[in-house]
């Protein structure tokens, strides 16, 4: 089936796959922005054990998407992966170590004989909620603002900064969308926590947070794309060769009949609708519809990004750029993994599977309390 593709088929279905992992991957941000939560919601140690065993039940969901989304960059896409990581490496190591700390987090909160004390390890989650979000923000940024590299005749990477992509955050650009997914995480958080616990003051408490923090994550996200919609974008041209086009992002967010920019509106309406059900009506089901819809939008925006733009620009060589096409596998190797990924959709049926199962039962405060196994 795979084989008999052309290459560009298998690229673009591979980016196709990324940029769905990246949804996902970013929905799950819920976790994160729960934990940034957890002392503001909470009024006594019983509902914050409520809330941390509440995101504790989940955080490896999102861990896992997070792997998928780097294995999948790395199989369709090394030569990006080996740039990035072999380039940017103290901005990667400083993302990694923000989700150590969360591991850590929950397996030693209420470990017995833990001489740190709770507090550190809620320290350890405020940290991975907003810098780990904030980060990956920013890294996601570069995508459109570009990176201080280049590539030689064997490409090998020559980063052109000391500071080994921790320069991305003297780019004011690249803070609006990483203060517009630290936002997005808290909105999703809250809406998750009005799902999962069963409890009244809580849920309001929760839907105070979602209207708190859905003003300043819509305003940095129109900003966002007001950005990128108006800058020049690194576009490919027929002949491969990376030139400067203006407005090139709106223009291919707009390409392909439309089908991005229609999944994108989709997305919002979404968005709109769950934040309406969780602020207004106070419903549990709103996290589902932000859910779909985050991942529709993010979907929209990473997919239109390869389609005719390299999505690794590097700001000191312009042909040093990378795109779908120079970035990506080989054709054997694309293939294989093609099929490779149609176990994609069993993994998402195994985190849904796990999902429910674990959401059987709300968490409820005498569940808490009379549990002696609690994160």
């Amino acid at each position: 089936m795979f084989f008999g593709l052309e290459l560009s088929g298998l690229q673009m279905y591979w980016w196709l796959i990324v940029s769905l992992l990246g949804g996902l991957l970013v929905f799950m941000f819920f976790v994160q922005g729960g934990q940034t939560l957890i002392d503001s919601l909470s009024k006594n140690e019983l509902e914050k054990s409520m809330l941390v065993n509440s995101l504790g039940r989940k955080w490896e969901l999102g861990f896992t998407t997070l792997v998928m989304f780097g294995g999948a960059c790395f199989a369709a896409f090394p030569l990006f992966y080996s740039t990035s990581f072999g380039g940017a490496y103290w901005a990667w190591l400083a993302i990694l170590f923000c989700f150590i700390l969360q591991a850590v987090s929950y397996e030693y909160r209420k470990k017995e004989g833990n001489v740190y004390g709770s507090k550190t390890y809620e320290i350890f989650l405020k940290i991975n909620g907003f810098l780990g979000v904030f980060l990956i923000g920013i890294a996601l940024s570069s995508f459109y603002s570009g990176s201080h590299f280049s590539l030689n005749e064997h490409n090998f990477v020559q980063w052109q900064s000391p500071f080994r992509g921790l320069e991305l955050l003297l780019n004011p650009y690249n803070y609006l969308l990483a203060l517009a997914l630290v936002f997005l995480s808290r909105v999703l958080g809250a809406s998750y926590f009005m799902n999962n616990i069963l409890d009244e003051e809580l849920k309001l408490r929760a839907s105070k947070a979602v209207l708190v923090n859905a003003l300043p994550f819509l305003l940095f996200f129109v900003a966002f794309l007001g950005w990128i919609f108006t800058k020049d974008a690194f576009f490919m041209a027929e002949n491969n060769e990376i030139v400067m086009k203006p407005f090139g992002y709106f223009l291919s967010f707009i390409s392909c009949y439309g089908l991005f920019a229609v999944l994108f509106l989709v997305g919002l309406v979404f968005v709109v609708l769950g934040l309406w059900l969780n602020i207004f009506i106070k419903a549990r089901c709103g996290v589902w519809n932000l859910g779909i819809g985050v991942v529709l939008v993010v979907f929209a925006l990473l997919a239109s990004l390869g389609v005719q733009n390299a999505f690794y620009p590097s700001l000191s060589e312009l042909q040093s750029s990378l795109s779908i096409k120079n970035a990506s596998s080989s054709y054997y190797t694309l293939s294989v993994m093609a099929y490779v990924s149609l176990l994609v959709p069993f993994v998402l049926a195994y985190i849904f599977y796990v999902w429910r199962a674990m959401d059987r039962v709300k968490i409820t405060k005498e569940e808490i309390a009379n549990d002696h196994h609690t994160y």
